[in-house]
Parts: C-alpha cells; structure tokens; sequence
C-alpha cells in the first residue's frame, strides 16, 4: 500500500512473519534497491520524497518480484509487471 502525503509516499506492506527482507525499486532512482524497514511482525514500511511525476515500482520479497496490488500494474520490458504510481504536483 502506498500512502501520499503533501510532501512523501509511504510504502507499507503486511507480509507473514516470515519474510526476511523487503526491497523497494523504483524508476525515481533508476531501480536501485532500498531496504524497507521492518516496524514489527510481518509489517515493512519506507518512505521516500518524490517529485511530481509517473513512477513504475515494485517490491523484492525475499528475491520474488510482486506489484503493490492496490495500485495499477504495467507491463516491464523484463516480461513481469511494475505498480504505476502518479504523484501530483
């Protein structure tokens, strides 16, 4: 789930307990990798400052790529989807 505030997104997912680490990729900063945090059992949350803009994103769950599945999904040139997310200005 993506939360937009007037000045950041907030990226929370609630996953099983057993999940060991959660990565962010985004085209704002040309997919490299950022660890989400883990706020307790199973709940991981980053939250980013972004511009005005179209961003493709998704999230690394223990190395499997998922989509965010409250947001629209595209089509990736890699054959998988990314989450659309539109940040207004």
């Amino acid at each position: 789930m993506v939360k937009l505030t007037p000045k950041s997104a907030v990226f929370t997912l609630a996953l099983d307990d057993t999940v060991q680490e959660v990565l962010l990729k985004g085209s704002w900063n040309d997919w490299k990798p950022e660890v989400m945090k883990r706020k307790g059992r199973g709940e991981f949350s980053k939250t980013k400052r972004l511009k005005p803009g179209r961003y493709e994103f998704g999230y690394e769950i223990d190395g499997v790529w998922r989509v965010d599945e409250s947001l629209p999904a595209v089509a990736s040139p890699f054959g998988s989807q990314n989450s659309l997310l539109e940040v207004q200005g």
